[in-house]
């Protein structure tokens, strides 16, 4: 008997989700449709309850109340018409979002558990379902039995084809494409030998399963996986069990189904399929080999990388031991991927190849003060000093709130040399480094209250009034020359206002955007010596390409734009633009959302080249910078709000990444280190050896 909570108990008032007079109704209709062996009513009435039940993933804490009277009153009814039921109760017990059981309620939920295991056995044996739902109605048994493959039930979906796996170790997500394939026969070894599982004490509901699982079922080879499955099984699926071996019976239940014909076939095939569950996966980001069921289950205890080759993971893929600093060469290669370690860069087995630079939060002349966020960054080149990195936002050194701060940041090691810089325009948006044709340079700042201010990087020092106030808070600038010599301010507002300035006067002397579309990303892009082009990318996905040098915004000049048929439409929304150093000049990089970047001749408007692919991890908002290293390569650097970053060498299509466990909000390149701005503050990265 299941200690239940009686249904006149005041205590129901105090749960959420489910009130006692729901249960007894649903209890009603139950107990209607097993007496009448109709059962149409109830189903139903048992998805509505189970909508309050459970919420997005959030369990209520009314379900420990709720499902002793539901599993008892399921438990009598015909197994072959509770498939649903059980499957919805297993999503509700292993939801990654559950409260504590209440400590009167935890006997008669734990005896609740034990019926429904017994109950959901008898359903999966008696149930002549489709392949999928016994798929869930399995995994739901081994969740009741407290097994935690039973967590699978949230992520293991093969109708969809592809496979996603949480790697255990880094946290990171990797996808595989194309997983769910019916093999002839096994492309790997069976999990371990017949016998090596844990037994269960007391009595369990499994033994009939064991006569169930027919060696012969899956075809010739699959019969040591189904050795295993039957072990479990008898063995009365002890949590202990090892994941591999728990997947074998969950496939091997798939592939039980009694019914003849077409569906005995595709649960057959389902199985085989599912049987690939016992393998093995390369995260993408760490590069360590793990079991495919501890990537798919929720917290797996036990849970290590794996150190032997498997038929998953051949030689081709496996990654290239780690380049000592050999005697006769003054550098070394980067490695193809790098994580963040505390303060250093790590490759794939551990070993580090170079270390981040934390940039500090005060400058030598001035007390502390509290480090912030980083919304913008640039490099500042000065004629024969140092460059030195600019970084803004609401924080950047100020402490936060709409009150911005400016700060200018010596990159070799991260002092601050000058900041928070005098005179900042609010919260700043945007910054852009102004080389001006007498070997001056500028530092720009726009933000929130439509103003510019322009300071000498050198002194720290405001060098004039700010630029006149634009509509809407300044989101992008950059640095435009015309071919008169000039070097332009071109700014761009949130709300569709772009226009070009000049720094020495203060004076507005063009506009562009002549449609008005609010704008995201802006940059510069060199057609000529002395001639730049203007390109944005608006808040609709859609990219304009202007001509500074022209006064009618009207009139196109020197510029292109892009091929409408090579962007797709809405296949490539571009969300972020910037310049590429090339050969011959300077190339445009679009990226959108989904992690995609192309880049474009704009004398063309076409394509040039292939594009960097999305992959996992890298969705998001996009930031972007590019740059010629020191060493002479090319590069383009992109991070998305996931916290990933991929440096990319177009010439070569090399692509390294790197898991920063922080989400960029803005990049920059100063010398041989990728700068990178996020909610904390700043750090720098080598791209290339010191």
């Amino acid at each position: 008997m299941i200690p239940k909570l009686p249904l006149h108990s005041p205590r129901w008032r105090e749960l959420d989700g489910v009130s006692a007079d729901e249960v007894r109704a649903l209890l009603e209709d139950m107990a209607s449709g097993g007496a009448t062996g109709s059962g149409d009513a109830w189903p139903g009435a048992w998805k509505d309850l189970a909508d309050g039940l459970i919420e997005d993933g959030t369990v209520f804490d009314g379900a420990y109340a709720a499902l002793p009277h539901l599993i008892a009153a399921a438990a009598d009814l015909p197994p072959d018409r509770t498939v649903d039921l059980w499957v919805d109760m297993g999503l509700i017990v292993t939801a990654e979002d559950r409260p504590p059981v209440p400590a009167d309620l935890q006997e008669g939920f734990g005896a609740a558990l034990l019926l429904a295991e017994q109950a959901a056995v008898r359903s999966l044996l008696a149930t002549d379902a489709p392949a999928d739902a016994r798929t869930s109605l399995a995994l739901s048994c081994l969740a009741f039995a407290g097994h935690h493959m039973g967590t699978a039930l949230w992520s293991l979906e093969p109708q969809e084809g592809y496979l996603g796996l949480l790697c255990p170790g880094c946290g990171s997500d990797t996808e595989i494409p194309g997983f769910f394939v019916d093999p002839v026969r096994p492309p790997l070894e069976a999990p371990r030998p017949p016998g090596a599982v844990p037994v269960r004490p007391g009595e369990h509901p499994w033994g009939a399963v064991v006569t169930a699982l027919r060696e012969e079922s899956l075809g010739e080879g699959w019969e040591p996986f189904l050795r295993v499955a039957r072990d479990v099984a008898a063995a009365g699926v002890h949590p202990a069990t090892p994941g591999r071996a728990a997947l074998c019976l969950v496939a091997g239940l798939v592939a039980a189904d009694g019914a003849p014909g077409q569906a005995e076939q595709a649960g057959q095939a389902r199985a085989r399929e599912l049987m690939l569950l016992t393998g093995f996966f390369r995260c993408w980001d760490c590069e360590r080999t793990w079991a495919i069921a501890d990537g798919l289950a929720e917290n797996p205890d036990g849970a290590h990388p794996q150190h032997h080759p498997t038929a998953e993971r051949t030689a081709a893929d496996r990654p290239a031991p780690a380049a000592g600093p050999a005697k006769d060469a003054p550098t070394r290669a980067v490695p193809p991927r790098l994580r963040r370690d505390g303060k250093a860069l790590v490759s794939a087995d551990g070993t580090i190849w170079g270390h981040l630079t934390e940039f500090s939060d005060s400058a030598p002349d001035l007390a502390p003060v509290p480090a912030g966020g980083v919304d913008a960054l640039t490099a500042v080149s000065r004629p024969g000093q140092p460059a030195l990195v600019a970084g803004a936002g609401a924080g950047a050194g100020a402490g936060g709130g709409d009150r911005g701060a400016v700060c200018l940041w010596d990159p070799a090691d991260g002092r601050m040399v000058h900041g928070p810089l005098p005179g900042c325009p609010g919260r700043v948006r945007s910054l852009a480094a102004l080389p001006l044709p007498d070997g001056r340079a500028l530092l720009a700042a726009g933000g929130g209250t439509g103003t510019v201010v322009l300071w000498d990087p050198g002194t720290g020092q405001p060098v004039r009034e700010p630029v006149g106030s634009t509509p809407g808070e300044v989101v992008g600038m950059c640095a435009a020359t015309v071919p008169d010599g000039r070097t332009l301010l071109v700014t761009a507002t949130s709300r569709g206002a772009v226009r070009s300035w000049d720094p020495v006067t203060g004076e507005a002397v063009g506009s562009l955007n002549p449609y008005g579309s609010p704008i995201r990303s802006i940059t510069a892009v060199p057609i000529s010596a002395g001639h730049t082009l203007v390109v944005a990318a608006d808040t609709g996905g859609g990219v304009h390409v202007w001509d500074p040098a022209v006064g009618d915004p009207w009139e196109r000049g020197a510029a292109v734009q892009l091929s409408g048929r090579a962007l797709g439409g809405a296949v490539h929304r571009v969300a972020a633009v910037a310049a590429v150093p090339a050969p011959d000049g300077a190339l445009l990089a679009t990226a959108d959302d989904r992690g995609v970047v192309r880049l474009w001749d704009l004398a063309t408007g076409d394509p040039a080249g292939d594009p960097l692919p999305a992959s996992t991890g890298t969705a998001g908002l996009p930031v972007m910078t590019a740059a010629t290293l020191p060493d002479g390569r090319r590069v383009l650097a992109v991070g998305s709000s996931l916290g990933r970053l991929r440096v990319w060498e177009p010439e070569t299509g090399t692509v390294r990444h790197i898991a920063l466990d922080l989400a960029p909000t803005c990049l920059a390149v100063a010398g041989p280190d990728l700068i990178v701005g996020h909610a904390r503050g700043a750090v720098g990265l080598p791209l290339a050896d010191r």
